[in-house]
């Protein structure tokens, strides 16, 4: 009796961490999204493909300038894609900025690439980094990187790695991917140790330990100025996750939050762009040299 009654427990237990790796691994698709594959009022907009790891491609868009020599390079979130950030990105056209918006592999038009992840979108915008600095060495002189969600969590750790990176704008970045991960696997009933597992599974597919990719970390290694923006009214993301990264960091970045924004109200953020162009000139980014 007391045998069946422990193989009950372990295939209770087996089962629930079945469950959790598989709800994981469905949680690493993220959902594409291609758009239609145009720019509307910008016909000046130059499409391109970036070459990124693993010899993948991105689309991407060029919206060029007169007399700029400064870019915003912008990466949207989990699910997204470049045209659903035209609206962040006008502020900075209509300022005279170069502008730069690409799709992470597996979103919108760039390629698959087996599972999304944190680090990969960074080496994607780091690609684009790169090849900003190959194809148009005038216009990066100074570099913004501005990313929304886990995109923004990828424009910290890439800009936590270059020193060419003049600022970062991040939107509505978790401060912890154990945190995010953790949120949402307590949706489901699971044992705290099953939750651990799963933690540790994720890490282990990545290829990166959580500690280490965490913008609570990445924010604080930076040699940049950085604009921590997010809506007070997020529950994908609580609020609690910006003022934990300002309270590690709070000397070497500023909060924005923004009132009643949830974490996709990237049109309230636009209505903020005078702080957002502010923030940058502040720290002398400007389009062009005064």
């Amino acid at each position: 009796m007391l045998l069946a009654g422990l193989l009950i427990f372990l295939a209770v237990i087996t089962a629930a961490a079945l469950l959790a790796l598989a709800g994981l691994h469905l949680g690493f698709r993220a959902p594409r999204v291609k758009g239609e594959g145009r720019l509307p009022g910008l016909g000046h907009a130059q499409a391109t493909r970036i070459t990124t790891a693993r010899g993948k491609q991105l689309h991407a868009w060029f919206i060029p300038s007169a007399h700029a020599t400064s870019t915003v390079v912008i990466q949207h979130g989990w699910g997204g894609n470049a045209e659903m950030m035209l609206p962040l990105a006008m502020p900075f056209i209509r300022a005279g900025f170069h502008i730069l918006l690409a799709d992470a592999r597996n979103h919108g038009r760039s390629d698959a690439d087996g599972h999304s992840s944190l680090p990969k979108f960074a080496e994607d915008l780091s690609a684009c980094v790169g090849w900003l600095k190959t194809h148009h060495p005038a216009q990066a002189r100074q570099l913004v990187l501005v990313g929304h969600s886990v995109g923004a969590a990828a424009a910290l750790l890439v800009a936590s790695r270059r020193s060419d990176i003049s600022a970062v704008i991040s939107l509505s970045a978790f401060a912890h991917p154990r945190w995010t991960m953790t949120r949402a696997l307590r949706r489901w009933p699971l044992p705290e140790h099953v939750v651990r597992l799963a933690l540790r599974y994720v890490e282990w597919v990545i290829g990166h330990r959580f500690d280490a990719i965490a913008p609570l970390a990445t924010a604080g290694r930076l040699h940049c100025p950085l604009l921590l923006v997010h809506g007070s009214a997020d529950t994908t993301v609580p609020v609690a996750d910006a003022h934990a990264i300002a309270r590690a960091h709070g000397a070497h970045l500023t909060l924005l939050e923004i009132p009643g924004a949830t974490h996709d109200s990237v049109d309230r953020i636009e209505t903020h762009a005078p702080a957002l162009l502010g923030f940058l000139a502040q720290h002398g980014i400007r389009p062009a040299p005064a």
